[in-house]
């Protein structure tokens, strides 16, 4: 995936006498779940069959679990379900309506002897009145369901934790005008009509599952359909599932499944193992996309592209999601985690495949440099923030808060350093291995290590503090050089972390080169290993000192301080031939001129490093961008040790407006003739786009009337998304007639379009204009904005909390906003409300003053009285 109670007694109820839950429970403090007191549940349910009468606003489920002792856990008298929000109406045991179940808070316990039974319990839900959009849910007319990590508890009682398998058998009833599609796991059995109006539907899922993978859609939707037939030989039959009015634009997603399921069986030896695979589209949908067995759910916003609503980027997100939620098919679904402390068993491993894929299928520097780029913005202040844990944590009190950059992508780089130590054949051994070893069972990340070093012969032992230790290791690099011999001195500092104030060494593979700083090349590339504090790596035969390039295709997630001249990373920026290094010696020369002096010397090396980007006719124009682009804020800050975000605008900005205007000429001119080859399909007509955006950015900064003319002009003459998106980025962040123009244009011509008027929102509120917050302001009551659809509340929020001119506002007014927002989400949707928080609990790294109304805001959410079990471990951990 791309998440109170209140005690109450059944024992005296009359038979069928339903118990509601109360309305407003009582809340209690939420327990300390800790991955050392992990236990078997002791009763095994080898199989459960749901019955469902479908209803947007009341949906009756008759569930009937097949359960006996799990002999491999301790024996209990009683079995214990987890339940939420659930209106009870009976249990019957063995086909006994039995009155001796109680209730411990949400719970529902039931006695039985010991042996084999079955256990039926119906219960009914509100799917219209669930914002949480957690369990079964209604959107826009349509039921879907969302229950990972503890979502299947709001739709029946049952053993809501991960190592419980089950084979799953399901049966729809619903309206038939209302609901004529109605779609589950695995593949169907049987449809019917059926008196009233009415019809049904059977499917079964043949594979043992937990219940966080269980998924149910029903609504009027149709599909686009195709077929894959596997390396084995056999047909799986096809579908995108979406409302009529989007089929039109799934072609790239249907195509993007085929691609994914083409390069699992090629790159890791995956055969799909159902005779359908069907992904559907929600409007409303908390997470990226979600991948329940055989019936994939998908934000929108990851299905739906066309060249006039998408742009280039959202054509790769779309593929890349697609793909990622097909690999969990092995990768999560026959493999699954055995409690939630493992969650990067599957996440981690499954962002490492999707970002192969993505490489393979468009070229991998480009690729890595973005993926290291989200890392540094996202994970990196994760790691040196309250809420750091490892990517294997050893306690929560709210699964959904760890759904973090550090399970799923840092526990990405982690098993992409085993692949790089063991190189690509011997690691696929190892996923072999792992694969053959524990499929079909419910696995912990020690099992995936383990199948590592045995089948990619590695000794991992030292290895495994990567999932135990928390924080970015801060390495160090000096080279040394005396006679012919190179003496390269490596340092590595885990630094404390909340829980963790020591921390031992963890073996760091760095890639490395040594240039020959006459002839402009180097030797070979060579792996090194650091694994102590402190180590020395001697090469010979370098009569003067070499150029040393490290951490090449950045295998290893550090933060690196080398000893290095300005003149050494101008040569690198020029001349690396491993893409990511060159990047990122660009990136060290912004680096030290916007976190440094900011002196002239430091402003003249970027500048003869951009000239000779600018001027390298073997650069694509995508990389030739991308070594072009500056540091994000996110990064920046993270970078700073104390974090000034007024001074860093106008820093960077001021940098940004120098280079424009010193390439004034070349940006114009890649402006120019970039035009016709931007309007092409294929690879080059995408690279054009992203230059060409880029260039207009640059004059913008340096001439905002020459922008706005370019910009419009580029708005107007848009074939398609990327270039129409690209100019009005430009022109939200300028003044003028031309920015009203695009913008009014822009969202007359989507207003229909809910993921483009998405884009609209965000491009307003990322703006650097003084103004903006009173603009988000007003955005925030604009008719077509609702609290109640998160890709809205992301596309205006979100945008604003990362934008440093709205957020960071002099006055505290950004940090009132979000906390409002936050406060207002709490309890309508609080895995979403949750999610904005960390931007608050950043304050211990920004300059003081607003520090201290960062710090007064989670204050004010933590004394408001009942908070989400979501924000109150957020904000709890923020003030610790």
């Amino acid at each position: 995936m791309d998440q109170l109670s209140n005690p109450q007694s059944g024992a005296n109820t009359p038979a069928g006498s339903p118990v509601l839950p109360d309305a407003a429970p009582e809340p209690q403090e939420p327990a300390v779940i800790r991955r050392a007191d992990y236990a078997p549940y002791p009763w095994r349910v080898p199989a459960i069959r749901l019955d469902f009468d479908l209803g947007l606003e009341t949906t009756r489920v008759e569930a009937t679990l097949t359960v006996e002792p799990n002999l491999d856990a301790d024996a209990a008298e009683d079995i214990r379900l987890d339940g939420d929000g659930l209106v009870l109406e009976s249990v019957h045991v063995d086909g006994e309506e039995r009155t001796d179940w109680r209730r411990d808070g949400e719970a529902l316990i039931v006695p039985l002897s010991s042996g084999k039974h079955t256990l039926t319990i119906v219960t009914r839900i509100l799917p219209s009145e669930n914002t949480q959009l957690m369990g079964l849910y209604a959107s826009n007319g349509m039921l879907c369901t969302q229950c990972e990590a503890e979502g299947f508890r709001r739709i029946t009682f049952f053993p809501d934790r991960p190592d419980v398998l089950s084979v799953y058998t399901v049966r729809m009833e619903a309206d038939r005008e209302a609901f004529p599609v109605l779609l589950s796991n695995g593949n169907p059995v049987e449809e019917g009509l059926l008196d009233g109006g009415r019809h049904f539907a059977e499917w079964h899922d043949p594979w043992p599952k937990p219940s966080y993978l269980f998924a149910l859609v029903a609504g009027d939707l149709v599909a686009r359909t195709d077929s894959f037939t596997t390396m084995g030989g056999r047909e799986v039959a096809l579908g995108v599932w979406v409302r009529e009015e989007d089929l039109p634009r799934t072609s790239h997603a249907m195509e993007s499944i085929k691609r994914s399921m083409n390069w699992d069986e090629e790159t890791f030896g995956r055969e799909y193992d159902l005779d359908r695979f069907n992904i559907v589209a929600v409007g409303d949908f908390n997470m990226g996309a979600m991948e329940n067995k055989g019936l994939n759910i998908f934000n929108t916003k990851y299905v739906l592209a066309d060249q006039e609503t998408a742009t280039d980027a959202d054509f790769d997100a779309v593929e890349g999601v697609i793909g990622h939620e097909y690999f969990h098919n092995w990768s999560g679904n026959r493999i699954t985690c055995r409690d939630w402390f493992q969650l990067s068993l599957k996440e981690g491993f499954t962002v490492l495949r999707d970002q192969l894929f993505s490489e393979d299928m468009h070229g991998a520097a480009v690729k890595r440099i973005g993926d290291v780029r989200v890392l540094r913005s996202v994970q990196f202040p994760e790691d040196s923030g309250p809420f750091a844990h490892p990517i294997r944590p050893d306690s929560y009190k709210e699964i959904s808060n760890f759904y973090t950059a550090t399970v799923y992508n840092k526990g990405a780089e982690v098993i992409r350093m085993m692949r790089s130590m063991a190189g690509i054949e011997a690691f696929r051994k190892g996923s072999d291995l792992y694969f053959d070893r524990h499929d079909g069972e419910a696995a912990t990340c020690e099992d995936f290590v383990k199948a590592m070093e045995d089948g990619a012969g590695l000794d991992l032992t030292q290895f495994r503090r990567w999932y135990e230790q928390a924080g970015t290791p801060q390495v160090t690099a000096e080279q040394r050089h005396d006679g012919d011999t190179v003496t390269l001195v490596l340092k590595q500092v885990v630094p404390p972390t909340p829980g963790q104030p020591d921390k031992a060494p963890v073996p760091i593979p760095l890639r490395i080169a040594l240039f020959d700083r006459e002839k402009g090349e180097h030797a070979g590339e060579q792996l090194i290993v650091l694994t102590e504090a402190e180590q020395e790596f001697t090469f010979e035969g370098f009569a003067k000192p070499p150029i040393l390039s490290i951490n090449r295709g950045y295998t290893a997630p550090i933060a690196l301080d080398r000893d290095i001249s300005r003149e050494d990373l101008v040569f690198l920026a020029a001349h690396d031939d491993d893409s990511f290094a060159r990047h990122e010696a660009m990136q060290e020369l912004l680096l030290g001129y916007l976190l440094g002096d900011a002196d002239d010397e430091a402003r003249a090396a970027i500048g003869t490093a951009a000239q000779a980007v600018l001027a390298d006719d073997a650069l694509d124009n995508e990389m030739r961008a991308e070594l072009l682009t500056l540091p994000p804020f996110a990064y920046l800050g993270e970078r700073s040790k104390i974090y000034d975000p007024g001074a860093m605008v106008e820093k960077r900005e001021g940098l940004r407006a120098w280079l424009g205007h010193e390439f004034a000429g070349q940006f114009r001119d890649y402006h120019e003739r970039l035009t016709n080859l931007a309007r092409e399909e294929g690879a080059q007509g995408k690279q054009a786009r992203r230059m060409r955006s880029l260039a207009l950015g640059y004059i913008a900064a340096a001439d905002e009337a020459e922008g706005a003319r370019l910009g419009l002009a580029q708005y107007r003459a848009a074939a398609g998304m990327t270039e129409r998106q690209g100019a009005l980025a430009v022109l939200a962040g300028l003044d003028g007639t031309e920015r009203e123009e695009a913008l009014a244009d822009f969202y007359a011509r989507f207003a229909d379009n809910p993921l483009v008027v998405d884009k609209w929102f965000t491009l307003q509120a990322m703006a650097l204009r003084p103004n903006v917050l009173d603009e988000v302001g007003k955005l925030a009551g604009h008719e077509a904005f609702t609290i109640s659809n998160p890709n809205r509340v992301r596309s205006l929020y979100g945008a604003m909390s990362g934008n440093p001119v709205a957020f960071h506002q002099e006055s505290g007014a950004g940090y009132r906003m979000i906390a409002d927002l936050i406060l207002e989400l709490n309890m309508r949707n609080p895995q979403l409300a949750a999610r904005f928080v960390p931007s608050l609990g950043r304050w211990r790294r920004v300059e003081p003053g607003r520090s201290a109304m960062m710090r007064a805001e989670l204050e004010r959410i933590a004394a408001a009285g009942t908070l989400s079990r979501d924000v109150a471990e957020q904000v709890e951990a923020s003030l610790g």
